[in-house]
């Protein structure tokens, strides 16, 4: 598995307007949703020409997510929450990301305005890197090739990034998806680099596991999250430690069947963390979601379910997402 390399330096975000201290950087362009290994190409790429120029590198992304404006009624399975994503963004060497919004005005902005008003009139770019298939532009009319032969003459550099394979398996954010959906957590680790994760702040459930001896920390994902509902191991980051554990993500069969939640067990910890904002590594699969006949046989395989999560995170060692901070927080 490869893990990004964190970063102490700065990391701008600016949104929209001014680009401050990164204009005149060189540019990656994309939607960067988890991420991934492919992502971390075309901002390598990106970190490669700014230092040949004597420039500063910084992502150009948008939010929300291009699918979520043209289909608002479609759930689009995010990787990550804006903030996510530009935590990962921040640790991959970046000195910031531009951030725009986008909205009816900048769909129907041509490629061609895209690049003469925005890159070059509003942030003065000195290159631009871009992955082999990213469109933009009023109708996606915008290609790689375009940016080039727009580059060339307007006067900045441009990269085109050619596909990512893992083992035959193209590196792209559906290909995570569709790994995260069913259940194959390691797969999902092995396109984005480092075990998928997620966010949120732990709430009050209704303390069964305590019940039970399993105490839990739990939070609710976006109802578009399309993990496979089943037992995890993972390890969770609170208040600047780390602690393994294991955790259900589902509807509760075996009592109320309401809306997913991710309940987390958390070994060898004592503590109250409701109100925490915590992060979420989901590191291994250990069991589809089950309604048992008797809540004995539930605790039965809680019991196990704990001990084989111990193994996996043992195995799998220090195993976490590289994040860096933002300059606001």
């Amino acid at each position: 598995m490869i893990d990004p390399t964190p970063t102490a330096k700065p990391f701008a975000v600016i949104r929209d307007g001014d680009p401050g201290a990164l204009y005149g950087a060189v540019v990656a362009i994309g939607n960067f949703d988890g991420v991934h290994r492919g992502h971390r190409t075309v901002i390598g790429a990106a970190l490669s020409r700014a230092a040949a120029l004597g420039r500063k590198a910084a992502a150009l992304t948008f939010a929300p997510h291009p699918r979520r404006y043209f289909q608002p009624d479609v759930p689009l399975f995010n990787l990550s929450s804006e903030r996510d994503k530009l935590r990962l963004l921040a640790a991959t060497g970046l000195d910031g990301a531009i951030v725009m919004r986008f909205d009816a005005e900048l769909a129907a902005t041509s490629a061609q305005d895209f690049i003469e008003e925005i890159l070059v009139g509003r942030f003065g770019v000195a290159g631009a890197t871009i992955g082999f298939d990213f469109h933009f532009g009023q109708k996606r009319k915008g290609s790689p090739q375009f940016l080039a032969e727009q580059g060339a003459r307007l006067g900045f550099a441009v990269d085109i990034v050619p596909p990512l394979e893992d083992e035959g398996r193209p590196v792209s954010s559906g290909a995570v998806r569709t790994a995260l959906t069913e259940g194959k957590v390691v797969e999902a680790a092995e396109l984005l680099g480092a075990p998928w994760f997620v966010s949120g702040e732990v709430i009050h459930g209704e303390k069964r596991g305590r019940e039970f001896g399993f105490p839990t920390a739990n939070i609710r994902l976006d109802p578009a999250c399309g993990l496979k509902h089943g037992i995890y191991a993972v390890r969770m980051a609170v208040a600047g430690k780390r602690y393994d554990g294991v955790a259900s993500f589902g509807i509760r069969p075996m009592f109320d069947a309401g809306a997913p939640l991710l309940e987390v067990f958390l070994f060898d910890f004592s503590g109250d963390l409701y109100g925490e904002n915590v992060d979420v590594a989901i590191v291994g699969w250990i069991r589809p979601e089950l309604k048992f006949a008797s809540i004995d046989d539930l605790k039965r395989h809680m019991v196990a379910d704990a001990a084989q999560a111990r193994d996996t995170l043992k195995r799998a060692g220090p195993a976490f997402p590289v994040l860096g901070a933002l300059s606001a927080e």
